[in-house]
């Protein structure tokens, strides 16, 4: 479509519209959003399950003698367990809204409630991770000043998977910051 745009003293000149353009971005800004929702998904989905099947037993001595370390043993990690799941819930549930903003890229209401709970669901993830990740320090590196000794020479397997499960939740904080900043993106087009 092209519309007359006056140029100089009554000159006309065919331009085209910036509307399909403006939608397309719009477009294209929704699908990315949607992609990160579900990539996202995907990392605190994996950072629970890794969290939350952890555990490692070792024999002393005998067989009837045990040492066993697990994630619920340490309120930091069923937290980090709990806010993983919560955050998924929430990413999950929030896939329709995104899909409407492929449809609807002009949707202003919907993107502001987007922002504030994307918002709130990094401070828990941030919150989560970040108490998790203090206690792997500990358990591979100890505090001789606080007696605390590292655990990870004795529970290699379960230091491994603890530490690996930190990722999935790290990477997803940085996929909602994305979230955050392309929600933000489009409605500052709008303006």
């Amino acid at each position: 479509m092209t519309k007359d745009v006056v140029v100089e003293h009554g000159e006309s000149s065919k331009a085209p519209l910036v509307a399909p353009v403006a939608a397309g971005v719009g477009r294209a800004v929704a699908v990315a959003d949607v992609f990160l929702r579900f990539i996202a998904i995907i990392g605190t989905i994996g950072s629970a399950i890794a969290m939350g099947t952890t555990n490692e037993t070792l024999p002393f001595f005998t067989q009837f003698i045990q040492f066993e370390a697990k994630y619920s043993d340490l309120p930091s990690f069923t937290f980090f367990v709990a806010a993983n799941a919560v955050v998924c819930t929430y990413l999950v549930l929030s896939i329709p809204l995104s899909i409407v903003h492929i449809i609807r890229p002009r949707a202003r209401y919907s993107r502001l409630i987007l922002i504030f709970f994307d918002a709130a669901m990094l401070a828990l993830l941030t919150a989560a991770a970040s108490a998790a990740a203090a206690i792997v320090y500990l358990a591979h590196k100890g505090n001789v000043r606080a007696n605390w000794f590292a655990i990870c020479q004795q529970f290699d397997s379960f230091c491994e998977r603890i530490s690996g499960s930190l990722i999935g939740s790290f990477a997803a904080m940085v996929l909602l910051i994305m979230l955050i900043f392309l929600s933000a993106f489009a409605l500052a087009r709008r303006q």
